[in-house]
């Protein structure tokens, strides 16, 4: 993995790819398989979001309800990095995506460090 000394501080990018939770690449749920191409690549972090609601290209509402907890939820993945790494990655996001939304916009970074505690410690 190349972490590099690239570190997505000042002007960045924030890639975003809008997807279903049920879409799939090669077997696998695309959000874990997206996951695991960004930090094979040495992406700075990335995170996954379950929306509860929303529709896409074909206007289909997809939405979390009670009588039904198998339903196709909206997922969004963000990522934050330099405008370099993203344009040098985004072939291969590209390629991984069949339908869905891809939008990259600037960011400013102020804060980007690991945690200095133990999470379970407080």
């Amino acid at each position: 993995m190349d972490t590099g000394d690239q570190h997505p501080f000042g002007q960045s990018v924030r890639l975003r790819v809008y997807f279903g939770e049920r879409d799939r690449y090669h077997g696998k749920a695309l959000w874990s398989a997206l996951l695991d191409r960004l930090r094979s690549d040495g992406a700075s972090g990335a995170t996954v979001t379950r929306g509860i609601g929303g529709f896409g290209a074909h206007s289909v509402i997809h939405a979390a309800s009670i009588v039904d907890l198998s339903t196709d939820l909206p997922l969004i993945l963000e990522w934050i990095d330099s405008e370099q790494r993203v344009q040098e990655v985004l072939p291969a996001i590209e390629e991984m995506l069949d339908g869905g939304l891809i939008t990259i916009e600037p960011v400013t970074v102020v804060r980007y460090q690991p945690h200095t505690r133990d999470p379970e410690r407080g």
